[in-house]
């Protein structure tokens, strides 16, 4: 779609917008104006003394809608709160008209970012009700009933956590970027095991410093591990050994006195091995996840997983004896060859299973990955929102509560991912790392370190290198880096 801006140049605000209303219409910016009958937007801004306008046209198969969203000049108060109050009435403004030539409204309504519950969280914050907060979704951001619901129970569970968070914690993530194999959906920096098996004993001797310093590092800064977090990848691609040395080095020197939380992601039933998940459960894990996708096999198969869903349960069952009592498993709602019907089915095998925890995620369509690559043929998105809402009303039913969600890029029926618990097994890592509670340390190729100021809610950013040659080429750099990370905090 042809974009035109008068009085501004907010190019990333309106492209939001566009995915969101027009996922399949790609931004163009022309020098000429647009012909008669080409789909176009003009968005303009006009600040005046006492108002500041936004007004949208678009015109759309020979159609013209128009809107209009207005604010105080006086709420104009820095470049940072213009830029947001300017953003917002525009994408309002391009949002009404949009609906108008659409005839629907999508689930999210005029919500595009990552994180909709900081909405109502900061509102919350700041003196407002809960029911305010929820009013303030509905009305002024057009969000479905259903969907404001979620990201309320959600926001309660962030509040609940952000209360319990001490000034001197922080979360830790460790990252193994490893897998058996690389899923058709997955667009993750992580290696095929079976393609650089030679990686994986140097790759986990670099980390294995970086854990020794990054344990300095808190300890001279007086800093506690609230909730740790192992990832990828697939942790479980490390031999039981492997498993043991790693979780020996940070049991030695990262401050855990405090930690109430420790997460290690055995992922794919491929991986999972009685003498692994001893190792784990000697070591104080608490939570795993064995995470299927799917339990339907003609769909594993199309995502390139090189397991059953028999696998699934006999990994699930052997979790059970070994005496874990909190196990997440993941569901991805919009795979190819899946159908609503086996979605349904593979929810309810998944539930017959019992686990504490279950995240039902939509299928996003990444770049780098194979369906991307590819242009798999995938449901369409009214399929997807029939699973989820499928999802939402049984687990709902079943006492689950949701209490974390996020969404992403090219999401099918810009829908989102939503992490629901029994009552008091929510995850507290995931909370605080999707809702920037307070600062998450990563470690391993791939992390991204976030130093978040919780008393103005600012966030600086460090990345490690992507890919593992890269990250152990760099390893005397990141290891000054995790060493001296606290001293400017």
């Amino acid at each position: 779609m042809k974009l035109y801006f008068i009085g501004h140049d907010y190019k990333y605000a309106a492209e939001q917008m566009l995915l969101t209303l027009f996922p399949d219409r790609r931004p163009e910016y022309p020098s000429e104006p647009a012909a008669a009958g080409e789909d176009a937007l003009t968005l303009a801004l006009y600040k005046g003394n006492t108002w500041v306008t936004a007004a949208a046209r678009l015109m759309l198969n020979g159609q013209v809608y128009t809107a209009r969203r207005r604010c105080k000049a006086v709420e104009l108060t820095g470049e940072l709160e213009t830029d947001r109050v300017c953003q917002r009435i525009l994408k309002l403004a391009f949002y009404e008209a949009g609906t108008r030539a659409l005839g629907t409204q999508p689930p999210w309504g005029a919500l595009t970012g990552v994180r909709p519950v900081k909405i109502p969280t900061k509102d919350m914050l700041a003196g407002k009700t809960a029911a305010q907060a929820h009013k303030l979704l509905r009305q002024e951001y057009f969000v479905s009933p259903d969907r404001a619901r979620l990201a309320m129970d959600c926001a309660a569970a962030s509040l609940a956590v952000d209360r319990s968070l001490g000034a001197d914690e922080v979360s830790l993530y460790v990252g193994i970027p490893f897998c058996p194999t690389r899923c058709a959906y997955c667009s993750f920096i992580s290696a095929d095991v079976g393609r650089s098996l030679k990686l994986v004993s140097p790759y986990l001797e670099g980390l294995l410093q970086e854990v020794e310093q990054a344990g300095l590092g808190l300890k001279e800064a007086g800093k506690h591990i609230r909730s740790l977090y192992v990832g990828g990848g697939t942790p479980t691609t490390l031999s039981a050994p492997q498993l043991d040395i790693l979780l020996t080095a940070m049991e030695r020197h990262l401050p855990l006195s405090r930690c109430t939380e420790y997460t290690v992601e055995a992922g794919r039933p491929d991986t999972i091995s009685e003498d692994k998940l001893l190792v784990l459960k000697r070591h104080g894990i608490g939570r795993i996840s064995i995470n299927p996708q799917t339990l339907e096999d003609h769909v594993l198969e199309a995502i390139g997983r090189k397991h059953t869903a028999g696998d699934i349960a006999q990994a699930n069952a052997l979790a059970r004896t070994v005496g874990f009592d909190c196990i997440n498993m993941d569901l991805i709602a919009g795979l190819p060859k899946d159908s609503f019907a086996g979605f349904c089915r593979s929810l309810e095998g998944v539930l017959a299973m019992g686990p504490e925890n279950i995240t039902v995620h939509t299928l996003a369509l990444k770049k780098g990955s194979r369906l991307t690559e590819q242009g798999a043929q995938i449901p369409s998105g009214e399929e997807v929102a029939r699973m989820l809402d499928f999802s939402n009303e049984t687990l709902r039913g079943l006492g689950y509560v949701p209490y974390y969600l996020y969404r992403q890029k090219y999401m099918s029926g810009s829908l989102e991912n939503v992490g629901w618990a029994l009552p008091g097994k929510e995850n507290v890592y995931n909370i605080c790392m999707m809702e920037e509670l307070h600062s998450v340390l990563s470690l391993g190729a791939g992390g991204v370190t976030k130093l978040v100021d919780r008393k103005t809610g600012a966030i600086r950013r460090i990345s490690n290198p992507k890919f593992p040659y890269e990250y152990m080429e760099q390893l005397p750099h990141i290891l000054e880096q995790k060493r001296t990370l606290w001293n400017n905090t």
